[in-house]
């Protein structure tokens, strides 16, 4: 028997949003009011061909356990067991633990100078932005620690004190620090001086900056075509340099910016720009606040954006309701203590005896890949309740006014099959009724999500469907509702802005060459999975990184390395050694940069650069600590040697590249002229908290082709498995940021000095045979070909029946290449069908004293 739909609290003040909690800044979107912001968006992800003709030469798997035996420097972490120590999961997340942990890793990396200054000065409005994750700041009041741990950890990363110069690269071959683990490598300090492999070297050696630059500019000449190059960013990148490398790179010639973008929400960007005009997400901080209903689905803040739980408490506090969707039950949306707290002497004790604030009112534990099929039996639900009370559940007046495709829609929902949802989707019937009766009677309604969505084989259109939710709710454009893609790291969603991006608009293109004197190029160029692909075939010859590691980050790992191995050459900026930076062209650039965190002096004085957040907001990030001894240059300063060189003055303006190293304002008056909403670039980055760029969905301006925001009629597909076969998904440890690794520890989940471990069903595991700790060898299999990775160990966990997980970058070796989500190209990390068996080796060892912390410099 169906229950009855809740009241709306909207009219409750002991429960609709507190308008005295919003932002008190004068350009920030308020409850009860929509800032005028302007009227075009800045163009993201916008995917005017979204069937683009892909590379469709057949590669074979790579050989996974061979290659460790076949190449000197490895591709894949080192398989040796460090001890598994297994506790019971914790139920609250963050608390005086990850108070303690977070001045642990400080001080540890940093130094307790070091370490204090560089945490008082993140995310402050004088300050830097975090180099973690992209969740925004408070518009208004900042507290003095406007962090969480893994912020504290990142910011500890990039304020180590210890050097990693020439020579330690003298001491250590690539192949013996490929033997390091990634933790190790990451410890082993700053890279403070660029170096070279040159052919057939086993070591980096130093090389002065001048001979790297010309070294770059003669390969990159000697292409018979510029798109035999690839420029691959990360996330981490700043505005301006984005914007630099990018302008190079179409300078030079070509469209090939392959970014992280395309691994992780290159889904959401697909989704919403053809949906609502804009593949960003809408709302801003001060939405979730006023939401009534927070979804969350296939995300983890706990660990991944930790404080996002502090805004979901403030949410809590004023009345709103949380649901959950997930495959792994994860602490940080079970209970949450903010450490906040622990500085108040009144809520202190509270924090140190009490179990917090309980985030989750339901949670729905879908199994891998069936959120699609749960959105619809919610949606079933909702039409169903439309029927028994008209005009109270779908808001028609806004579907009539705003959408097209209601009605294809509806009728889709409708035919669904309830044994198809149950099925798919692992959740029964009722609890999905429970889920529509909190939403049916309410409007402010918030959905985020993260990999756990835009990873799956139908991403895309798992998103689609969360639009689909938002515009029968008419949960759009309004104060505390709707959309919410939640971004990973600080300025993925920024360097799309700035213009990387392998699929440029012709207006982006127009503009970007009416400032600077030049044609660029308006043939797309390769995604990442292409141009993987391309450097496996010999068709990129140069691969430039500017940031990131490709080789950690992206699927099939082996097939990668091998790319790699095929390259002229491999150029990597970066600040730390990672295992990316080992494997190798024939020659190699390894080029050091300063952090978000470090003083960056030029001429015209202390430079500072911006970054956008996931609720586009732009602010400025300022470095507060010396940088360390050495010849490390600026990201901005590195690509303007590269395109003086590279270019010379017959392509490019070379005073202008000059002029925008010394002064950075230079480069932001030119992004001013470019970008949409950049207008009075300068001095709207010198407000205190930054700026909002504009955002059509926000306002109910849908810059889609019609002008209207679309429904989408999406097709629910069925997959069946083979007897014995399971679906992996891939996750980030705690310890752990993207592919930065800064323990062996994932306390949250129980897991203590170990990554290598494949949480199971218990059910699973018996069903095979094995038992908790067993070591085991696991198989993926994709289009009749199987991978392999070896010597994993068996952990019993909380997870769906067929469903196992394990963290990358351990699993990626596991994941097809030739396996994307459609439409987006994104690897379906959060789909491998696989099998285990019991390993070939010895069994796992017990718990043992930790490896050092770091080959000794």
């Amino acid at each position: 028997m169906s229950r009855p739909m809740e009241e709306s609290p909207t009219n409750d003040p002991a429960k609709a949003g507190k308008t005295h909690q919003q932002g008190a800044q004068d350009n920030a979107p308020k409850s009860g009011e929509r800032s005028e912001q302007g009227e075009a968006p800045a163009p993201d992800h916008y995917r005017p061909d979204p069937q683009m003709e892909r590379d469709q030469r057949h590669i074979p798997a790579p050989d996974n356990t061979g290659a460790k035996h076949q190449y000197p420097v490895l591709a894949q972490p080192p398989e040796e067991l460090t001890g598994l120590k297994l506790e019971p999961r914790m139920k609250i997340a963050a608390g005086v633990t990850a108070v303690i942990k977070s001045m642990e890793f400080s001080w540890t990396e940093g130094g307790v100078n070091r370490g204090t200054r560089g945490l008082l000065k993140m995310n402050q409005k004088d300050g830097f932005d975090c180099s973690s994750c992209a969740w925004p700041d408070p518009d208004d009041h900042r507290s003095f620690a406007e962090f969480c741990e893994n912020g504290a950890k990142a910011t500890a990363s990039d304020a180590d004190d210890r050097s990693a110069g020439p020579e330690f690269f003298a001491k250590h071959s690539l192949a013996d620090l490929s033997r390091m683990t990634d933790r190790d490598q990451n410890n082993s300090g700053r890279l403070t001086h660029p170096m070279v492999k040159r052919p057939g070297g086993t070591h980096y050696e130093p090389i002065e900056w001048p001979e790297a630059f010309d070294l770059i500019g003669k390969e990159l000449n000697a292409l018979a075509s510029p798109d035999e190059a690839a420029f691959y960013t990360s996330g981490k990148v700043p505005n301006e340099p984005a914007f630099l490398f990018q302008l190079f790179a179409k300078q030079f010639g070509t469209n090939n910016l392959p970014d992280c973008s395309n691994m992780c929400h290159e889904s959401s960007g697909a989704a919403l720009s053809p949906t609502l005009g804009l593949g960003k997400g809408s709302v801003t901080l001060n939405d979730l606040y006023d939401a009534e209903v927070i979804l969350i689905i296939g995300q983890n803040p706990g660990t991944n954006h930790p404080r996002m739980l502090s805004a979901l408490q403030k949410a809590k506090k004023n009345g709103a309701k949380v649901i959950s969707i997930n495959p792994l039950i994860e602490a940080g949306l079970n209970h949450f203590k903010n450490p906040q707290d622990f500085m108040n002497p009144l809520k202190a004790l509270g924090v140190l005896l009490g179990d917090g604030t309980t985030i989750t009112d339901l949670f729905l534990q879908v199994r891998v890949d069936g959120d699609m099929a749960l959105l619809r039996g919610i949606m079933k639900h909702l039409f169903e309740a439309e029927d028994r009370n008209p005009g109270k559940v779908v808001d028609h007046a806004f579907v009539k006014e705003f959408t097209t495709g209601f009605e294809s829609f509806e009728q889709n929902i409708r035919n669904t099959s309830w044994e198809d949802i149950e099925q798919i989707s692992g959740i029964s019937r009722a609890d999905l009724l429970e889920a529509a009766n909190m939403l049916a009677t309410k409007q402010k309604i918030i959905t985020c999500w993260a990999m756990g969505v835009t990873q799956q084989r139908q991403g895309v259109q798992t998103i689609q469907e969360i639009v689909n939710l938002h515009l029968m709710k008419g949960a759009i454009g309004k104060p505390g509702a709707g959309t919410c893609p939640v971004r990973g790291h600080s300025n993925v969603q920024g360097d799309r802005t700035m213009g990387v991006w392998e699929q440029p608009t012709k207006t982006f293109q127009d503009a970007l060459g009416k400032e600077f004197n030049f044609q660029p190029p308006y043939e797309h160029g390769r995604d990442v999975v292409e141009t993987i692909k391309s450097m496996y075939h010999g068709d990129t010859k140069v691969y430039f990184s500017l940031g990131g590691n490709l080789l950690a980050a992206g699927p099939d790992t082996e097939l990668i390395a091998e790319g790699m191995r095929k390259q002229n050459l491999t150029v990597f900026v970066g600040t730390k050694l990672n295992r990316g930076h080992l494997v190798t062209g024939k020659t190699s650039l390894l080029l050091p940069c300063f952090t978000h965190l470090d003083i960056d002096m030029q001429k015209a004085g202390h430079q500072m650069t911006s970054c956008e957040n996931s609720m586009g907001v732009v602010s400025q990030n300022k470095g507060a600590l010396v940088p360390l001894p050495g010849q490390m240059l600026s990201e901005v300063a590195i690509l303007a040697g590269v395109a003086i060189a590279t270019l010379g003055p017959d392509r490019t303006n070379v005073a202008d590249w000059v002029a925008m190293t010394e002064n950075y304002d230079v480069i932001r008056d030119h992004i001013s002229r470019v970008i949409p909403g950049f207008e009075k670039f300068n001095e709207q980055l010198r407000k205190p908290g930054g700026f909002y760029l504009p955002n059509g969905p926000r306002e109910r301006k849908f810059t889609t082709a019609n002008g209207m925001a679309n429904f989408s009629t999406t097709e629910l597909e069925k997959y069946t498995l083979e007897p014995g076969q399971l679906v992996l998904m891939t996750v980030r440890s705690h310890d752990q940021f993207n592919t930065t690794i800064y323990e062996y520890n994932d306390r949250y989940r129980g897991i203590h000095n170990e990554r290598r471990v494949l949480f199971m069903n218990k059910d699973d595991i018996a069903e095979r045979g094995l038992k908790a700790k067993d070591l085991i060898d696991i198989t993926s299999h994709y289009e009749g070909e199987e991978r392999k990775v070896e010597k994993f160990i068996v952990v019993p966990y909380e997870i769906p029946r067929g469903n196992v997980s394990a963290y990358f970058p351990e699993a990626n070796p596991l994941v097809p290449i030739a396996s994307v989500a459609k439409t987006s190209n994104t690897p379906t990390s959060k789909y491998v069908v696989v099998t285990v068996a019991p390993a070939q080796v010895g069994a796992a060892p017990q718990a043992q004293k930790p490896r050092a912390e770091a080959v000794p410099a």
